[in-house]
């Protein structure tokens, strides 16, 4: 499990997020977009922009595959890569961002 998180902590520090208007650091201090409970981002507002929907689909889809490397190359389940990703992104997120509750509600850090 040590190795799990080791792995997913390298790989938060280095995942590469393509070139937007926006970046993930810009929408999340910008309230856009916060992390979820399930390793992935999604969209505060209920009417997002084509930008930040495509930012966070491009960024999702990146997730998938990088933690999809973790679990085969450990034996894990996705499950169990993508759920400590996200304690480490939530942890890691800046007084004002948010995240979703586990009751699918969007808090502020």
């Amino acid at each position: 499990m040590k190795r799990i998180l080791a792995l997913v902590t390298v790989l938060l520090s280095i995942m590469a997020v393509p070139a937007y208007a926006v970046s993930l650091d810009a929408a999340k201090a910008q309230g856009l977009v916060g992390e979820r409970l399930d390793g992935y981002i999604g969209t505060v507002s209920s009417s997002p922009s084509g930008e930040v929907t495509s930012l966070v689909s491009s960024i999702n889809t990146a997730r998938k595959a990088e933690y999809a490397k973790i679990a085969a190359k450990n034996g894990q389940p996705v499950s169990v890569v993508e759920k400590l990703a996200a304690a480490k992104l939530i942890e890691r997120l800046n007084s004002g961002q948010y995240f979703m509750d586990k009751s699918g509600n969007w808090v502020k850090k």
